[in-house]
């Protein structure tokens, strides 16, 4: 049994307590955290409520104000960090060098440096550090997956994401750190980097050149609420990335599209968890065949997807299974963001291994700063 906390009760965080509540005979919810105690008191209510519900007698989880004074702990095996982007790093850095495993949400950092700095104290306190892209364990992202690995598509050359959705002015004024460079980012960096992460996963290869083109046309943020990106990558496989929160009147579609020489899928629906195309050259199956086994009714953007996560997360802890996520496969996709923030800046592509070995791209005052430290 691995005893949980949650830092960070907002508008992720029942999905956290969701995943707990499913895994519950080896996961346990102890303590829970937040600077508005009343979020911390609902978290920790709901979790009770709902493990009751299945007739599971449990102790209520603590509730912290101060996370530094709840991994004062011992009791605590991981955390799972839900707070805005900007203090990831920094509070996944404590948790760690307090001996605590960490589970943290997307992006698992706003800079390279940063998102180093995490991988390094995991590995130098031997704790464990996953991040939160859910949409991997998505039955038809499994399936797809599969496929890739068995290549069936014969030679990929594109790879298009889409995130098509809208976030209004209620969204944003509801925390005011969404979309700011300090703390979040725009729409790219939130909204779109699950796709992205599974658009670089399903690619095989590193990037090589990133063209990243952004523009604030509706929402009152700092950082962009459209963005595109092009991403070629070393094995010559093109990457399309679309984003935005502007869409009216609601959410449109957020769609993953494999283009193979031999083969043709979209996987769509509110969170990539349903199959839309699935067309290959070798006749192995049939659409029907994989809707069937991959199809998966949802209630919002936000998926299904931590259960299977925290599972992995569980096992890896306890039997050694392969961690699906670690802190290495989490910031391919932040750090494909940052250079397209930097391609945005200079008004041209950018080689992406010369960039991350050189600069620090902290997302600040709208702009990419080099670091005077270099990695």
């Amino acid at each position: 049994m691995l005893n949980f906390a949650i830092i960070g009760c907002g508008r992720i965080s029942y999905k956290h307590v969701e995943a707990l509540v499913n895994n519950y005979t080896e996961a346990r919810l102890v303590a829970v955290c937040d600077t508005i105690n009343e979020k911390a008191v609902q978290r920790a209510s709901e979790y009770k409520n709902k493990m009751h519900a299945q007739q599971i007698q449990i102790i209520e989880p603590d509730v912290y104000v101060d996370y530094q004074h709840m991994l004062k702990s011992n009791l605590i095996d991981v955390v799972s960090i839900a707070t805005e982007s900007g203090k990831h790093a920094e509070i996944a850095i404590e948790c760690m060098k307090a001996g605590k495993n960490v589970i943290v949400e997307k992006p698992m950092a706003l800079s390279t440096l940063d998102a180093d700095r995490m991988i390094a104290v995991s590995e130098e306190n031997n704790v464990n550090l996953s991040v939160c892209f859910q949409n991997r364990f998505n039955p038809a992202i499994q399936i797809l997956r599969k496929a890739v690995e068995k290549r069936r598509f014969g030679k990929i050359y594109a790879l298009n994401a889409r995130v098509l959705w809208t976030r209004d002015e209620n969204y944003y004024s509801q925390a005011p750190w969404r979309g700011t460079y300090e703390q979040d980012g725009g729409c790219l960096m939130n909204q779109s980097i699950h796709n992205i992460d599974l658009m670089q996963w399903m690619a095989g290869s590193e990037p090589k050149l990133i063209n990243g083109m952004m523009g604030k046309y509706l929402r009152p943020i700092d950082a962009e609420d459209y963005g595109t990106l092009q991403v070629r990558f070393e094995n010559g496989v093109i990457g399309n990335v679309e984003g935005t929160v502007n869409v009216f009147p609601s959410n449109l579609e957020e769609t993953l599209t494999i283009l193979g020489t031999e083969g043709t899928v979209v996987i769509g629906g509110k969170a990539v968890n349903k199959i839309l195309v699935w067309d290959f050259k070798d006749g192995q199956d049939s659409i029907v065949d994989v809707q069937f086994e991959g199809n998966l009714e949802i209630d919002s953007v936000y998926g299904k997807g931590h259960i299977p996560l925290y599972k992995n997360v569980i096992n890896h802890i306890l039997y050694d299974e392969k961690l699906l996520v670690d802190g290495y496969e989490g910031k391919k996709a932040m750090q494909i963001i940052l250079c397209g923030y930097e391609s945005d800046q200079k008004k041209r592509a950018v080689d992406f291994s010369s960039s991350i070995k050189t600069l620090d791209f902290k997302v600040n005052n709208s702009r990419c700063q080099k670091s005077e430290e270099v990695l």
